[in-house]
């Protein structure tokens, strides 16, 4: 199949979309600039459907294929990074302490250049659901998509996802069955001691003391509780204890993550976490909160659909191109929201020698945008095809 013709068409077409989203990045649930453009597109490609508003911008767009069949869905993230962007390309972000350093531009595109062939020939029997959605950075606009009805409301079966990757050659992709990104929960602990004089420590209950206490114990997590041939992380990122060199604080806050493969041991690390805090904030005196902020499950992928995905690619870039035992690793992805309720599978595709994600002087490479989308077309043609 390679790289499909049409598609290489309109490379030129591609490119400008992609480095006009590009300069205009918008974060978080506030994609108001970027969905506008997307529907502009749609709407000149002439999908059959668009339905605006969800996870607040989001668009989900249908083309109906020639004949009854089944319901596929594409999806890229469309939201930027709350950072300043520092590469001095004529497209940059013209939106101060906003920027694409993650490639959500380059998804969005790869999916738009697919949507547009897809309008123009559908090849293909049933449904294509595109799914463009923000918030992926923070907020789990994907999981919101999914809280408001995506699946059921279109009756997705089957569900695709690309990420590009730096330093992976560009013509490559990469992805393996089960785990590919880890689960995410940040934490905020907050520790209540009793504040008074530097020099009278016996007065007081120390939330310095107490908070290294449980620091320490909690990396007790990791090397006594989680199986040895199992992978978890807890990382402290932050303490904020303390405001004169006389003083003992009443209060302290401790911040930080966890991240695992296993829904089981991520189950178990939150709870050890909980039990520990408590207890060794009572052992010291002292009282405890304990906050979890909304995380993301970790992204296990189908193993027929990486079978399936990882054939569509090889048609693409070639067999020995693709890597179907890619490592796993303990980034997280708000896909896997997806797929917990529908088969699928989410995959790398190479974006050659880059800055790393979330660098501010990353770009997505215009060259892999015909890449992506003859591969999200293949994914439709192939499970989908017409019905003699």
């Amino acid at each position: 199949m390679a790289v499909i013709n049409r598609i290489a068409e309109f490379y030129e077409e591609m490119k400008t979309w992609r480095r006009h989203i590009h300069s205009k990045p918008e974060v978080g649930f506030e994609c108001f600039q970027t969905a506008d453009f997307i529907k502009e597109m749609l709407v000149e490609f002439g999908v059959d459907e668009i339905h605006e508003g969800w996870a607040k911008t989001g668009i989900v767009a249908i083309i109906n294929g020639k004949g009854e069949g089944g319901n596929i869905a594409l999806r890229a993230d469309m939201d930027a990074l709350p950072m300043d962007e520092k590469t001095n390309l004529e497209y940059a972000s013209t939106h101060a302490g906003a920027m694409h350093a993650c490639g959500h531009d380059g998804h969005t595109t790869m999916l738009l250049g697919a949507a547009k062939y897809l309008a123009e020939t559908r090849n293909f029997s049933g449904r294509v659901i595109l799914v463009f959605q923000p918030a992926e950075e923070a907020g789990g606009g994907a999981g919101v998509m999914v809280e408001e009805g995506l699946i059921e409301n279109f009756n997705i079966e089957h569900a695709f996802a690309l990420h590009n990757l730096p330093d992976l050659e560009i013509g490559k992709f990469e992805t393996t069955v089960g785990p590919l990104l880890a689960s995410v929960d940040d934490f905020e602990i907050t520790i209540h001691g009793r504040g008074g004089h530097a020099a009278h420590p016996d007065h007081t209950v120390d939330p310095i003391l107490v908070s290294v206490n449980i620091v320490q114990a909690l990396q007790s997590i990791i090397s006594r509780n989680v199986d040895p041939l199992e992978s978890g992380v807890l990382s402290i990122t932050k303490m904020n204890i303390g405001t004169a060199n006389n003083v003992i604080s009443n209060n302290g806050e401790i911040v930080g993550t966890i991240r695992a493969f296993q829904p089981a041991v991520r189950k178990m690390m939150i709870s050890r976490l909980k039990e520990i805090v408590e207890n060794v904030a009572i052992g010291f005196g002292a009282t405890s909160e304990v906050r979890f902020l909304d995380g993301y499950p970790s992204t296990i992928n189908h193993p027929e659909s990486v079978e399936f995905a990882a054939n569509i690619a090889r048609k693409v870039v070639g067999n020995n191109n693709v890597n179907e035992n890619a490592t796993p690793t303990m980034g997280a992805e708000d896909f896997a929201f997806i797929l917990q309720k529908c088969k699928g599978a989410y995959l790398y595709i190479g974006n050659g020698e880059s800055e790393k994600l979330h660098n501010e002087g990353f770009d997505f490479n215009d060259e892999i945008s015909p890449i992506g989308a003859s591969y999200f077309v293949g994914l439709v043609e192939a499970s989908q095809p017409l019905k003699s």
